[in-house]
């Protein structure tokens, strides 16, 4: 009796979590797994870049601000300007400063970005590229330029998908008497992968 109770707790406490994380995991699992064939298969993806170049020029009392500065980040009134006239939004990281010219790369998913500025007459110079949808999930999937935010859901994602997985085997560890192919099955997705490394990467 008390080793059915026991049974049963843990059959109602692995299937709430296990449906718990399942949800939470859906939508992450089936972009990771697109990306991963997409990864896997990038070199057959082509994709030709959307290169876009913008030109201004910067007004005589940011410039004399900038002047101001050596190192570090733009000025806040600079990075307003550039967000509002050229649609380009930069953060706070440090610049590239030099004695003529002040450079910022501003790297992203799916693309790339930079700006470089005359420190002389204020010429203003971007470039922005664009390697289309399938670039930016795969750098998503990769945590490539995405920043702190992504980064915690990643690792989140990364332990839901853990308990999915522990409660599925915890479930399976359950109902392996009733199921005489369990332990087989799961014997074979372990040795499968090693099997495929011994044998095809040396």
């Amino acid at each position: 009796m008390v080793n059915k109770k026991r049974k049963a707790f843990w059959l109602k406490q692995l299937h709430q979590w296990h449906w718990i994380t399942s949800a939470l995991c859906l939508i992450s699992l089936l972009l990771f797994s697109i990306t991963g064939i997409t990864l896997n298969h990038a070199s057959a993806i082509s994709a030709d870049p959307a290169i876009r170049e913008q030109e201004a020029s910067l007004p005589a009392p940011l410039l004399e601000e900038l002047g101001l500065h050596q190192a570090g980040a733009l000025p806040v009134a600079v990075r307003n300007w550039l967000d509002r006239e050229m649609q380009i939004r930069v953060s706070d990281k440090a610049a590239e400063w030099s004695a003529g010219e002040v450079y910022l790369a501003l790297p992203r998913p799916g693309g790339d970005a930079w700006l470089a500025i005359d420190l002389d007459d204020g010429a203003v110079l971007a470039e922005q590229t664009d390697r289309g949808w399938i670039a930016f999930f795969n750098d998503l999937h990769k945590g490539r330029h995405t920043g702190i935010a992504w980064s915690w859901f990643i690792d989140i994602f990364a332990v839901a998908s853990l308990l999915f997985a522990l409660t599925g085997l915890g479930l399976m560890m359950l109902h392996a008497k009733r199921r005489p192919a369990t332990w087989p099955v799961t014997l074979a997705g372990l040795v499968l992968p090693w099997l495929l490394i011994v044998v095809f990467m040396h």
